[in-house]
């Protein structure tokens, strides 16, 4: 209920009749039918149901009906207007509703008006056309929506500093302080949580939804589990891929003997293992030596570590992503995939394993390094297990729905690390596995 008074003052014998805190929701219940009409809608009868006693006997009074014991009254609005017309107390019924309790206003008008003013704003012309395609998807109103609080001029203005960042991207290698003070003024104008960021972010991420995966396409659609959840994509990683650093040198990339032309940044000594920055990898043109090369990514550090032990400076080249791959992982893996190289993925028998397969694959075009069901069986015969270890929930591996299906009936886990002598073999060797066909 409306709590603006109207200018006007009621009359004092409508206060008595119809006003007061006892009667509020009497005349809430009045207010309502009418707002569902225009002010020049003709309202025949209204029905009032479930009154009390209280309520009841008001309604009586402005009526000028006999008061009988009822719950329900049936009033003719032409009638009741009349009679408080004659009576000099108000001009109709819907009067007095606002000289007691301020205008009322037609719901369905102010919806109306309020979806034209909001597909105003979502189909405004000046925008980015990356937010404009992000717009059109039933996600984006609703979030739009949350971070202007319901309000389309405050949603217009926010659509209009998201533009403004996306004109300005991609970049090689500015941080996001520098490129919010570049825009804004501000640096902190992008930090993690501030409405233009988080819509800068969500038009960036629906972009890449479908780009092929040597484009560095966003995580896999693998159907998550109670067991596996996926983790949520982290800003900086979307940042990234638009040249932004953020936190730029935080879980930098681990890789042993990847090759670049001399002319290059040199990646220190043959044999040990070294460490990519977001930083470096952004803002330094590595030119990588891998066209048509072996390269094997493997999940754990310490698959690199033993690696360098044991082979040293001999080693195939090797990225290790660390578990789920990060910025900087994700930057070095697609880096690799457009200069030609090829690709070969291996992590854990796991549920978890088989998710980050799963999404490295499809990241960087890898193919399955003895990640495979034959394999998964190999390693089971070869590492004593005392019980089941896997959840009942499974990810479906999409390079070969039989590991799934192995995995999920003899119920056992094995670790990279586990398996990491045939790895070694290949690492040695320094030739491709062949490519399992479609």
């Amino acid at each position: 209920m409306t709590k603006t008074r109207n200018p006007k003052s009621a009359d004092p014998r409508l206060e008595r009749l119809l006003g007061g805190p006892a009667l509020a929701a009497l005349r809430l219940r009045m207010r309502r039918h009418f707002e569902r009409q225009d002010s020049n809608s003709k309202i025949g009868t209204l029905q009032l149901t479930k009154l009390m006693p209280t309520e009841h006997e008001a309604l009586a009074l402005l009526t000028g009906r006999p008061t009988r014991s009822t719950q329900s009254v049936k009033i003719d609005i032409d009638q009741l207007d009349a009679t408080l017309r004659n009576a000099g107390i108000a001009g109709s019924l819907r009067q007095a509703l606002e000289l007691l309790d301020g205008p009322i206003v037609n719901r369905t008008m102010v919806k109306n008006d309020l979806l034209v003013r909001w597909s105003s704003v979502v189909n405004a012309e000046h925008l980015h056309p990356a937010l404009s395609i992000w717009l059109q998807t039933t996600p984006a109103t609703s979030l739009l929506k949350r971070l202007a609080r319901q309000n389309p001029d405050t949603a217009n203005r926010l659509l209009e500093r998201a533009s403004a960042v996306l004109r300005r991207l991609p970049v090689k290698g500015l941080t996001r302080a520098q490129l919010a003070a570049n825009v804004f003024g501000n640096a902190h104008a992008l930090d993690n949580g501030q409405p233009a960021a988080t819509l800068v972010l969500a038009a960036l991420q629906h972009g890449e939804n479908d780009i092929a995966p040597m484009q560095d396409a966003p995580e896999d659609t693998v159907e998550r589990t109670s067991d596996t959840r996926r983790p949520a994509e982290r800003a900086r990683d979307i940042w990234a891929r638009a040249g932004i650093l953020v936190n730029e040198l935080a879980r930098p990339a681990l890789f042993l003997n990847l090759p670049v032309r001399f002319e290059s940044t040199p990646l220190g000594s043959p044999g040990e293992p070294g460490y990519l920055s977001l930083r470096q990898l952004l803002r330094t043109s590595i030119d990588w030596s891998v066209a048509n090369q072996t390269v094997y990514i493997c999940e754990n550090p310490n698959i690199v570590s033993i690696a360098a032990d044991r082979l040293g400076s001999a080693c195939a080249p090797l990225v290790c992503t660390d578990g789920m791959p990060s910025a900087a992982q994700r930057v070095l893996l697609t880096q690799l995939a457009r200069a030609g190289a090829r690709l070969f993925y291996h992590g854990d028998f796991d549920w978890a394993g088989l998710h980050i397969a799963n999404y490295v694959m499809r990241l960087c075009g890898a193919h399955p390094w003895r990640f495979a069901h034959d394999d998964y069986m190999q390693a089971i015969e070869q590492a004593p297990h005392s019980e089941r270890d896997l959840g009942d929930s499974c990810v479906q591996a999409t390079w070969d729905p039989a590991l799934t299906a192995l995995m999920q009936l003899q119920g056992l886990a094995i670790a990279e690390e586990a398996v990491a002598s045939p790895l070694l073999d290949d690492l040695a060797a320094g030739q491709a596995p062949p490519v399992p066909r479609d």
